[in-house]
């Protein structure tokens, strides 16, 4: 909306200023709606009826996206969740396992959000294909998790993937490679949305390519778009036909997310008889944690807050590690059944989340998404499970990527679990600078990982690299001023240390 058509709609009464702004708004949907239908005419005939149901998605969200106005969430019916609603999961583990547990596996699907490209790392293609841990990738150690779970239990246990637009193709080429293992592997496709004007609130594609100039004009619409396009591809129907009953969703960069018995047994078999529909793992806050979003209880129901629909003056509030204790990890356990019943009576309520972007050009675009956490609202009989912190391993950077590379953690059958050589349960705090942002350029600077089991915190800035068979421990700065260059020297140990300044060690 111009700056004219609001002084105009602010100059009016209210009452009229009300009447103007639903004209405007109606105009604008209209508007949205011949964009939309011209957009179409252009999709192949092989591609109408999937471009038809992405656009049709698109509408309704830019509907809800102009009717709601202000913060989601009314802070004044914020309250804490009753106590059984969110449930320790040692309480859950006590329970044991019951020996039929193959055929409570044989009930499970692992759901993969691989929609995400590895751009925030430096890298082209999709984030799953990074390297971790020797050589694997992300999608090579879930692929050998669940093929372990597989041949232990004689179970067959299926790996699904979301992709979306931008990583299916690269993904596809690569399950070649897995062809021998034992774990059937499907994918489905998120939708793919048009990117809206911030100024015109109009939709920026002008056809359904995606290259040349139209490259930046589409964008896969955040997880939440599980539920729609899950029942959308047919998959649903196909694994409620095979006998399963529960997803178990995460994020495919979160190696602590791994198929955990105790729970699903919970789930399948639980104490009052009476089953969850949607389980979601939260963890305990850290100051790490402040901005992850918080289960609360809301007008009885559970519900998710994200910090983007909290009210401004509450966001300190909202932050606070001592009044909000836990946050979504995004490992989640659903009912099959009870998506396909709330998709098909279109009661999945999520709220929007608007995420503006400025594309290569310097326009400015926002693109409206929905988070999968957020439905947990819409599911009868949810609950919270408050897990370890090890289900919570993210690997978002390369300061990540250095914590699960390092010899805190080993690999097993395609899981990392903390070496029992380090004294303390929380792993370090690491922040490397922005020389080592890049994949390629953080793997150029470290000539073998460091020994990090008694580090506490590491800070890294600055053209600095290390040698081979480093030692890190307690708290070890490293600053390399603008022009000077650190290099430590192979076989240092480093303990409660800043360096700072020019070291070169000269091969003599």
């Amino acid at each position: 909306m111009s700056r004219f058509v609001q002084d105009l709609s602010k100059a009016m009464s209210q009452d009229g200023a009300s009447q103007f702004q639903e004209v405007i708004r109606q105009e604008l949907e209209l508007s949205v709606k011949k964009e939309l239908e011209k957009i179409l005419t252009t999709a192949p005939s092989h591609e109408f009826e999937h471009t038809k149901k992405d656009l049709d998605g698109f509408r309704k969200l830019f509907h809800r996206f102009l009717q709601e106005k202000g913060p989601s969430v009314d802070w004044g019916k914020i309250q804490r969740p009753p106590e059984d609603s969110i449930q320790p999961y040692e309480k859950i583990k006590a329970r044991g396992l019951p020996d039929n547990i193959s055929s409570v596996l044989n009930k499970l699907v692992v759901v993969k959000l691989n929609g995400g490209l590895g751009t925030s790392m430096g890298c082209k293609g999709p984030k799953s294909l990074i390297g971790v841990r020797n050589e694997n990738t992300f999608l090579d150690l879930t692929v050998q998790q669940i093929e372990h779970l597989n041949k232990t239990y004689n179970t067959d246990v299926p790996l699904v993937l979301m992709n979306s637009f931008n990583t299916d193709e690269d993904t596809k080429k690569i399950l070649q490679k897995y062809s021998h293992c034992r774990v059937k592997i499907y994918t489905f496709n998120q939708s793919r949305y048009p990117r809206i004007n911030k100024e015109s609130l109009l939709p920026v594609a002008k056809d359904v390519s995606y290259s040349g100039e139209n490259t930046e004009a589409w964008y896969p619409p955040g997880h939440g778009d599980i539920y729609a396009s899950f029942y959308n591809s047919g998959l649903l129907d196909t694994l409620i036909g095979e006998g399963k009953e529960y997803i178990f969703v995460s994020n495919i960069d979160n190696l602590g997310a791994t198929v955990d018995l105790y729970i699903l047994n919970h789930l399948m078999n639980p104490p009052n008889g009476k089953r969850c529909e949607f389980v979601m793992e939260v963890t305990n806050k850290t100051r790490a944690d402040v901005k992850g979003g918080t289960l609360t209880q809301y007008e009885g129901k559970l519900r998710l807050v994200e910090i983007a629909q909290v009210p401004k003056a509450h966001v300190d509030e909202f932050k606070s590690v001592s009044k909000f204790k836990i946050f979504n990890t995004n490992n989640l356990w659903i009912s099959l059944a009870a998506v396909k019943r709330l998709q098909e009576q279109n009661a999945i309520d999520m709220e929007i989340i608007v995420n503006p972007k400025t594309l290569d050009g310097g326009l400015n675009v926002i693109q409206l998404e929905t988070a999968v956490g957020a439905a947990i609202k819409s599911f009868e009989n949810s609950l919270g499970i408050n897990v370890p912190r090890s289900r919570f391993l993210p690997v978002k950077t390369t300061s990540d990527l250095l914590l699960v590379m390092s010899n805190l953690y080993s690999l097993n059958a395609g899981s990392l679990t903390m070496s029992e050589k380090r004294e303390f349960p929380t792993v370090p705090l690491v922040k490397l600078g922005s020389s080592f942002t890049k994949v390629q350029d953080y793997l150029r600077r470290f000539e073998s990982i460091p020994d990090m089991l008694e580090l506490d915190h590491l800070t890294v800035s600055g053209d600095v690299t290390f040698g081979k068979n480093v030692s890190l421990k307690g708290t070890v700065i490293i600053i390399a001023n603008h022009g000077d260059r650190i290099d430590i020297p192979p076989g240092a140990v480093l303990e409660n240390k800043i360096v700072s300044g020019n070291l070169r060690i000269l091969d003599h």
